[in-house]
């Protein structure tokens, strides 16, 4: 049992009991948690509701507290509630029988149910698309959060029991990698064959996506001769434009240099995230969106929809736009309703609106996928390919892909409006799905603390100094490196670990810093909101004080010592006693002396379940990375008041260390679901 099926319980016998004793009552119930726990465990403010409408079917004025007393019986016969009180006005404040409710999370615990669970079910494949960096050059942080809120929400989709299928989309056709392109051709000088040679070259430490990002800048400045405020050079933008269509066409020496380029930057980037504990289900990649004909068969349903009409007179003369009354007229946003330019190249939003409906399963077409890389766990991760593989009997079993019921595109908020434009041509194109098919996870950007940009090696000046946050821009080269940035992580953590442990082997404490390195970055990422805009900094993040990775980590390692220490006599002993038929004496340890931090500690822990489904539910997983704080706090509070193994009261002791083993094991499955480990030691 959990508290929410509990809570799930008590929820229906009440709307149940409102129904025979009024003749109405509410669709769906709400609950709340009393601030403090000598108010009750859960509350119910159903008396108010049910008033009003009692009042609009029979006309018949009954106070809610009046109400309340009349519902107060059907809830005092249920075994795991002690007791029932109305207060105030109307509420009815429940009271659980500690021991049963103890006794029953202990048993799920057991069971490794205690929460919700981990295995999907039937209900329809929610798709989350996260990540989607343009592999032109290696990702930084700004791509981190992104990937680790994309991540985050799949885990806590999971353990929320529904079947999610991660998509990270690679556009290997458009400006960025056509940018690096040119730089390798025009500017190096390099064909193929030298590109190759010179990524073996290439040391551990400079890797190819590294040596992409330095080249990306030098392009950058190339369009603007070589003067980095100075106006676009159009000779020179020519050659974006005629690798641009080089690239669509996919074909010839231009389309296979940078076939090679893109796919190696997607390995790197792979690599990266898979430090972070970030993987994918597939890679599906825009030049198959283009290539398989998925946009062809999404512009003739366009246009027999009539959802876009060709401009022949106006600004947007040539191009196929899909009009919309938002932002008309507005120059910010007029780009975004073209579908298709003038010079007949499908933008973004085009190409999105066909992926979207792939992704919904209401194209009629599909992909072809190869097999992409293998992890040792027999995890394995496709890419879409234009000519089907022969299947040979080499590679693992290949999923379904697509046909998802909501898709979730992980999109920073500066495109929130080409997200709409797809949500409704979606919308358009199969209004049985509608708009709320397509789901925007928009997020703001990440940037740098000036202390975190001194740390770096960032040259700042005093403007810059002054301001709270530094801003990056891939095209000037400002920006920092995700693996530059977990690698300083790693080793300011490490200087941390090898003075706390001397002791330990190199390997030991290197996998320790990486774990807390981890946990400090993906946490620190995690606490802000979405519509929150960061400044990274790597002494807040870090700090094994506060609210941090750090932090929620040592209460776990905490907990996990106390259990090392207990002899498995120990543990069963008091397993034994919570389980036992009389429960007086649990009931009067939970009642006496600090009985009700004790409890309150065993309650939040249950809760657990009702913070996934309450992230999953507004797609919001700060809700759980504060959940997971206010546990790790609670614990190291009841750590520090109360003896635990030292304890000589039988009972007392079993209850004590029943609620630590509860706790550490919630505490453990909630870092799981944020993406963080627990380090044997900090």
């Amino acid at each position: 049992m959990s508290l929410a099926n509990l809570q799930e319980a008590l929820s229906e016998r009440v709307r149940v009991a409102a129904q025979e004793a009024f003749g109405v009552a509410p669709e769906k119930l709400a609950s709340e948690i009393p601030p403090k726990t000598e108010m009750g465990d859960l509350a119910f403010p159903v008396a108010f509701e049910l008033a009003k409408l009692i009042k609009q079917t029979t006309g018949e004025k009954r106070p809610p507290r009046a109400i309340a007393e009349q519902l107060k019986t059907a809830l005092e016969t249920v075994p795991q509630v002690a007791r029932v009180e109305v207060a105030g006005a109307g509420y009815l404040n429940i009271y659980f029988d500690r021991a049963s409710v103890l006794a029953a999370l202990a048993a799920s615990e057991e069971a490794g149910t205690a929460s919700l669970s981990s295995e999907p079910d039937a209900r329809p494949k929610r798709m989350v698309e996260h990540t989607s960096i343009n592999p032109n050059k290696a990702s930084h942080i700004g791509h981190v959060r992104n990937a680790v809120l994309g991540d985050t929400f799949v885990r806590i989709l999971r353990a929320a029991g529904e079947q999610v299928e991660i998509q990270n989309y690679i556009d290997n056709t458009g400006v960025q990698v056509a940018d690096v392109v040119v730089g390798f051709m025009h500017l190096e000088h390099l064909t193929l064959e030298d590109i190759r040679a010179l990524d073996r070259s290439l040391p551990a430490d400079k890797p190819f996506d590294y040596y992409c990002w330095d080249l990306y800048t030098r392009v950058g400045l190339f369009y603007r001769n070589d003067d980095p405020n100075g106006e676009m050079n159009p000779e020179r933008l020519k050659l974006r434009v005629e690798t641009l269509h080089a690239l669509e066409e996919g074909t010839g020496e231009i389309a296979e240099l940078a076939e090679y380029v893109a796919t190696r930057n997607v390995e790197c980037i792979l690599d990266t995230m898979e430090r972070l504990g970030i993987r994918y289900d597939v890679l599906p990649r825009e030049s198959e969106i283009l290539h398989l004909h998925f946009w062809d068969k999404a512009f003739e349903r366009m246009k027999a929809k009539g959802v876009i009409h060709f401009q022949d007179a106006g600004r947007n003369k040539g191009c196929w736009v899909m009009p919309f009354e938002t932002h008309t007229g507005t120059d910010e946003h007029e780009a975004d309703k073209i579908i298709v330019r003038s010079n007949g190249t499908v933008t973004y939003t085009g190409k999105d609106i066909a992926y979207q409906l792939w992704k919904l399963g209401l194209l009629g077409l599909d992909f072809n996928y190869r097999l992409f890389r293998s992890y040792p766990d027999q995890h394995t991760t496709w890419m879409t390919t234009v000519e089907p593989q022969a299947d040979d009997g080499s590679q693992a079993a290949r999923p379904h892909f697509g046909g998802g019921a909501v898709v979730y595109n992980v999109i920073d908020t500066r495109q929130s409006y080409p997200q709409e434009i797809v949500r409704r041509g979606v919308a358009l194109l199969a209004p049985e799905v509608g708009e709320e098919a397509s789901v925007h996870l928009a997020y703001e950007m990440v940037a740098l603390s000036p202390a975190a940009c001194d740390e770096l090696g960032i040259q700042l000046t005093d403007e810059d100094r002054a301001r709270p946050y530094i801003e990056m821009s891939g095209r000037k080269g400002l920006g920092v490196k995700a693996d530059d940035l977990i690698n300083r992580l790693e080793m300011n953590a490490l200087k941390e670990v090898e003075t706390r442990h001397p002791e330990v082997s190199a390997e030991e404490r290197a996998l320790t810093a990486h774990q807390i390195a981890v946990g400090a970055l993906r946490y620190f990422l995690l606490k802000f909101t979405r519509n929150t805009v960061i400044a990274f900094d790597f002494k807040e993040a870090l700090s094994f004080e506060g609210e941090t990775g750090p932090y929620c980590q040592y209460a776990a390692v905490r907990a996990n010592s106390i259990f090392r220490k207990l002899d498995e006599a120990a543990r069963a002993s008091a397993a034994e006693f919570i389980g036992a038929q009389d429960k007086a004496e649990v009931t009067g340890v939970l009642a006496g002396e600090g009985g009700d931090e004790v409890w309150s500690l065993a309650v939040l822990s249950g809760r657990l379940d009702e913070a996934v489904a309450q992230s999953a539910a507004q797609a919001e997983p700060a809700l759980l990375a504060k959940y997971t704080f206010n546990l790790a706090r609670a614990f190291n509070l009841f750590y520090h008041r109360h003896r635990i193994i030292a304890e000589e009261n039988a009972a007392r002791r079993a209850v004590l260390v029943t609620v630590a083993d509860i706790a550490r094991r919630q505490l453990t499955r909630a870092l799981a679901t944020l993406g963080i480990e627990v380090p044997e030691r900090m």
